[in-house]
């Protein structure tokens, strides 16, 4: 069996679902995981990850090809803080969004011909702090799957809602990936 990392953020734009028993073919980045992975999932845990895989770089020869025997989701707790901008980095903190005209802090694209789509930043910055020893596993039926998706609902609404400065919640990480490798 090789346990396989799987970066949250990577499978979160472009990786196919796939579930226990499925066929899968995963580029390896490298076979000797980073210190970062091990601060994160604590030294027992980290003693376990054979691999780490990617497909965000060029064509990776190593491969680990074979059977989903088993996946687990990683969360850890974190610590979200938000604070508002100051005035030049954004929207004032006396307003919900910069005056109208001021198009310093859109960010958007010029589609040409006079169509313009932008945003604007969000009067706050977000600062969020892992918290150490907290990782956890969870045994999940696949990755990507819409039955382990049920996201935690936000503890604010509306859009100009005010969020409380600071929250203690769990954050997906990633997984690890059981497969029974093809001889």
């Amino acid at each position: 069996m090789t346990r396989v990392w799987l970066t949250k953020w990577e499978w979160a734009c472009c990786g196919d679902a796939f579930a226990i028993g499925d066929e899968v073919d995963f580029g390896i980045e490298t076979r000797t995981p980073h210190a970062a992975l091990a601060e994160m999932l604590g030294p027992e845990l980290f003693a376990t990850v054979d691999t780490m895989e990617s497909h965000h770089e060029e064509e990776l020869p190593d491969r680990v090809r074979g059977r989903v025997i088993a996946v687990h989701a990683v969360t850890q707790d974190v610590i979200e803080r938000r604070s508002l901008r100051q005035p030049g980095h954004g929207a004032p903190p006396e307003s919900i969004r910069t005056a109208d005209g001021d198009e310093r802090a859109m960010v958007g694209r010029d589609f040409g011909n006079g169509a313009f789509l932008a945003t604007w930043p969000s009067r706050y910055m977000i600062e969020i702090e892992p918290v150490a020893n907290t990782a956890r596993l969870t045994s999940v039926q696949g990755v990507r799957l819409s039955i382990d998706e049920d996201a935690e609902p936000l503890s604010y609404a509306g859009e100009f809602a005010v969020p409380p400065p600071e929250q203690r919640r769990r954050s997906l990480e990633g997984w690890l990936v059981d497969i029974q490798e093809h001889a």
